[in-house]
């Protein structure tokens, strides 16, 4: 239906540079790569300044610019009139670009460039996700646990993929949803939402009563079916950052799966830094910010797993890639779940997938991503001592 609206707007209305770039997101999502190129480069015909059309062609990770591609990007950039947000894309997509090229010095002054004008234009407080993270901390003792045993939502439907953005949350959710019983979703934002309405929020959870957490955890299957397509017993919500809100999924939907995806600091913080996202993530666009965030939440779920031992399953994915089926026959596993051959072919899945590693997913097992953060070494001491003394690969 909305290809077919999204076409009819096209042939009523060609010259119009953002309908071609909508169009490329959709054809995209679907898994169209080629057709979805093709609508990105009429969106920059059209208009050669347009920054998002750039980056998106640049964040499908397997376009590869050329001499002209990035020539006409650096014009884009030297013009005076150029707002900021086609100059922050510009300067991403050049990152990127320069990146494939193997030269880091212009690679990372883009990516710098474009992050500091992006976080210009948020409202990030590193010092509040670590308060959060204290007070979760506080709040999740063995007795307040012990006392809330038995309550909430029994419904074991929602398989949690949780963690860092760019930890490889993407590949798990596809691994799981090639699975038989398993439907793959998308990044809801239900949980956060019902978080919001909890006075006091994290502490605010011990006033909530038997019944409260129950309600939520009923509310929460309520908001989520709006998302589902089929009739699958399970399905999986793959917001990273449900990581915040691991106490109280666990409080109000007490069987549900909770996988933390974890991936290598250096690796997963670059990889954030590297990345602009369409909205959300407000900690990924400076270094010490980045590395500050990722020691929080692992903090977080250290502590989860001290008090809560085995509730959460860690996919770690350095081992994803090296021991392949092993991992994946641990997951399923840790999900209740037989193993199926078809998690093996996750990349031969067809899905709508949404997010910046939709057409890494579409592809076998690599390891294109490890250690990309070493060229850029001489530039990461602000996210190294953010990081500390965390274990490195």
């Amino acid at each position: 239906m909305r290809s077919r609206c999204m076409k009819k707007v096209l042939h009523n209305a060609p010259g119009q540079p953002r309908v071609w770039l909508s169009y490329g997101h959709m054809l995209k999502t679907v898994g169209r790569r080629d057709d979805g190129i093709a609508a990105y480069r009429r969106a920059l015909a059209l208009l050669p300044t347009l920054g998002d059309a750039w980056w998106s062609l640049a964040n499908l990770k397997t376009v590869r610019f050329d001499d002209a591609d990035i020539a006409s990007m650096e014009a884009g950039l030297a013009r005076d009139d150029l707002d900021d947000e086609d100059r922050f894309h510009l300067d991403f997509a050049l990152g990127k670009a320069f990146e494939d090229r193997r030269e880091p010095v212009q690679s990372f002054a883009h990516y710098a460039a474009g992050n500091a004008l992006r976080r210009t234009r948020i409202v990030y407080d590193a010092d509040e996700t670590r308060i959060f993270v204290d007070r979760s901390i506080a709040l999740l003792t063995p007795e307040f646990l012990n006392a809330r045993r038995g309550q909430g939502c029994e419904a074991p439907d929602p398989i949690f993929v949780l963690g860092m953005p760019r930890a490889g949350s993407t590949l798990i959710e596809q691994i799981l949803a090639s699975h038989s019983l398993v439907e793959g979703t998308t990044e809801l934002p239900d949980m956060p939402a019902l978080a919001r309405r909890i006075a006091d929020y994290p502490q605010g959870i011990a006033t909530l009563s038997a019944d409260a957490l129950r309600e939520i955890g009923e509310e929460y299957l309520r908001r989520a079916a709006i998302q589902r397509r089929t009739d699958r017993p399970f399905f999986i919500d793959k917001l990273p950052n449900n990581w915040a809100h691991t106490a109280l999924i666990h409080l109000a939907l007490p069987n549900a799966r909770i996988i933390d995806a974890r991936r290598d600091p250096l690796d997963c913080c670059f990889s954030n830094f590297k990345q602009h996202y369409a909205r959300g993530q407000a900690f990924s666009y400076s270094l010490d910010d980045l590395g500050r965030y990722y020691r929080d939440y692992v903090r977080l779920m250290t502590h989860v797993d001290a008090v809560l031992p085995g509730r959460v399953h860690r996919v770690d994915h350095e081992a994803l890639l090296e021991n392949t089926e092993v991992e994946v026959r641990a997951l399923l596993t840790a999900c209740g779940l037989e193993f199926e051959p078809a998690c093996l072919a996750f990349h031969e899945t067809e899905r709508a997938v949404r997010t910046a590693s939709s057409e890494q997913v579409r592809r076998p097992i690599n390891r294109d991503g490890v250690d990309a953060w070493r060229p850029y070494e001489m530039w990461l001491d602000p996210l190294k001592t953010a990081l500390g003394d965390l274990p490195r690969a």
